[in-house]
């Protein structure tokens, strides 16, 4: 392990996040009543333009007037690049209330794009006495984006999440694609005449988990399309998880016990991992630093794989 140490992320529940439109107030109770660990108003791809100061208006309200529960609530404003996302940003913290967790900033390109909002926020905070620092995620969305990963991950100290997604982030990178998320027709490999379908999304993934746990943030993986294809959304929920991923969007309620489902820890792989913690320690009091469990060799890093599986499952049980 290096002298600088991996900062821990934040300790809660993120499994699935339920995204619903500002412009549809009547959803908003029901995702409150979801089984989601997060929720997201939105106030971006969502809301058509003429729909948005409503948008705001009806979260505003509704972060206040609706009974959350010990879910994170969070609202995705608009991107900086529109004349819209000051306004988000103004109006959620000088009319929402404290309730509100974080903000989600959609097509973030650069750290510098975090400092600007970073920047506002902090000035309203202290304008209207703001107890509560407002939390960040962040969306990586374009070729910009997952070039300085690593440098919009160590922006903000507010940032706790970050997700990728996908839609526009095959738009900026000029893929031949429209599907959101999961393997992709024309991306595979041919074995003895045989298609082999591929994760056209291994890397981006695997570049946003790395920024995120070296800089103590949640990864989480962005939305996929097609809802009416559970063993898909199953399918690239699972890869997620194993990459290090602590969750999935959901952008359908059907979605939610699926990402759940995934990323919630079996009872076998707890119970698995209490097994390999207890063999280690017995070889710890035997004087030896490894031990056999189940006919495979388990040490040190093994202990640090068991631990993750028990601290997710013990997160969960404890939301």
């Amino acid at each position: 392990m290096s002298f600088r140490l991996q900062p821990a992320p934040p300790a809660r529940p993120n499994r699935c996040q339920l995204f619903g439109p500002g412009s549809r107030p009547a959803l908003f109770a029901k995702m409150a009543a979801s089984a989601a660990d997060v929720i997201n108003l939105d106030l971006e791809d969502s809301v058509s333009p003429a729909d948005k100061p409503q948008a705001r208006a009806n979260i505003i309200q509704a972060i206040s007037d609706v009974d959350w529960g010990k879910k994170t609530l969070s609202v995705r404003i608009n991107a900086l690049d529109t004349p819209y996302w000051y306004r988000d940003v103004v109006d959620l913290l000088e009319q929402a209330g404290p309730r509100l967790d974080m903000i989600m900033i959609p097509k973030v390109g650069c750290a510098e794009d975090l400092y600007a909002v970073d920047a506002l926020v902090t000035a309203v905070e202290r304008a209207v006495g703001r107890t509560k620092p407002l939390g960040f995620e962040v969306i990586i969305e374009s070729a910009a984006g997952i070039s300085h990963v690593e440098a919009i991950a160590a922006a903000s100290p507010r940032l706790t999440a970050m997700s990728l997604g996908a839609a526009d982030f095959a738009a900026s990178m000029g893929m031949q694609t429209t599907g959101i998320g999961g393997t992709q027709e024309n991306y595979y490999m041919l074995q003895a005449g045989a298609r082999h379908w591929a994760d056209p999304w291994h890397w981006a993934q695997t570049a946003i988990v790395a920024a995120c746990r070296t800089h103590g943030i949640l990864p989480v993986d962005g939305p996929f399309g097609d809802f009416s294809d559970d063993e898909g959304f199953r399918a690239q929920a699972r890869r997620s998880a194993t990459l290090g991923m602590v969750g999935k969007w959901a952008i359908h309620p059907k979605q939610v016990a699926l990402a759940n489902e995934v990323f919630t820890p079996s009872a076998a792989a707890v119970a698995e991992a209490r097994e390999i913690l207890a063999a280690m320690e017995a070889a710890k009091m035997r004087g030896e630093g490894a031990a056999v469990y189940k006919g495979r060799l388990v040490d040190i890093a093994s202990i640090r794989q068991a631990e993750v599986i028990v601290a997710q499952s013990d997160l969960v049980g404890a939301a």
